[in-house]
């Protein structure tokens, strides 16, 4: 764990300590997700925050869609790809 701090700023900016910037691979230019939930905030990569909102949002899916094994899932991306080609 890293813990740092940093001061609001007047336009309500903060500088990310370097110790936190490495450790994340934050680059100038760099977008970051701000999560605020229970008194806290969490600032993670974006494409990691949306990959976890869309597993969440996805859970129960595949049972409802009847993939219940592998052989049924590769079954399914069969039926889509005869349907994209035209097939």
């Amino acid at each position: 764990m890293v813990f740092n701090t940093a001061k609001v700023m007047s336009k309500g900016q903060i500088t990310l300590p370097l110790d936190i910037r490495r450790s994340m691979r934050l680059s100038a230019g760099d977008r970051v997700a701000l999560i605020y939930e229970n008194d806290r905030v969490v600032m993670m990569n974006p494409a990691i925050y949306a990959m976890e909102t869309l597993q969440k949002e996805m859970a129960g899916e595949w049972e409802k869609a009847g993939i219940r094994s592998e052989e049924d899932l590769l079954e399914l991306c069969r039926e889509v790809r005869e349907e994209v080609e035209g097939g």
